[in-house]
């Protein structure tokens, strides 16, 4: 009786360990944390932003389009709801990454007008926001890539055999990861000109 006892406890355990629950649990933490690394860091230039703008502000006044694109990009992701759960709604996931794309897109045209300004560009508040600005898409750019590797492992373990058929029991998906907006316009290679010099 008792060796009959063992023998079922040890069928059990094997039979959970192979199910993939803890492996699946393990790497959904995973996105969890490397998601909450991502906002982190999102926050962090959208917090930079207003101190940006203002400096800009007080040297390129008459740039207000450019100005007002930057704000109106801020607010846009401002406005929007991140909760964890927004890495399981792959439409959601994809506004706030269309979100924050505008918003990086409204940044660079910002740094490019503010090229033409040399006393904006000599300022020291000015070079310090911008240096940490450079900074933080740095750190986005690092969270991005330990979130799609989370990301990886995780959908990995949701549809591997055996891992997969808990995962349909317990109804869990692939997550949403980030995705390139035109893939095919990076995969065009920039056209580099030189202009002659006269003669």
């Amino acid at each position: 009786m008792r060796v009959r006892l063992i023998a079922i406890l040890a069928v059990i355990a094997a039979l959970r360990s192979g199910c993939g629950y803890n492996q699946i649990q393990s790497n959904d933490q995973g996105v969890g944390a490397a998601w909450s690394e991502v906002l982190n860091q999102y926050k962090r230039r959208a917090d930079l932003i207003p101190n940006l703008v203002s400096v800009v502000q007080g040297y390129a006044a008459h740039e207000k389009e450019v100005l007002t694109r930057v704000t109106e990009a801020r607010a846009s992701v401002a406005g929007m709801k991140v909760t964890p759960e927004l890495v399981n709604d792959e439409a959601a996931f994809a506004r706030f990454q269309k979100a924050q794309s505008e918003l990086s897109g409204a940044l660079a045209r910002l740094l490019v007008v503010a090229e033409n300004y040399p006393n904006l560009k000599a300022d020291a508040n000015f070079r310090d926001l911008q240096a940490q600005l450079e900074g933080t898409e740095n750190r986005i750019t690092v969270a991005r890539n330990r979130y799609i590797e989370a990301v990886k492992q995780y959908n990995i373990s949701v549809v591997t055999i055996p891992n997969n058929l808990t995962a349909m029991v317990m109804g869990w998906k692939p997550k949403a990861n980030f995705a390139v907006e035109d893939e095919k316009a990076i995969s065009t290679p920039p056209t580099v000109k030189f202009d002659t010099p006269a003669k």
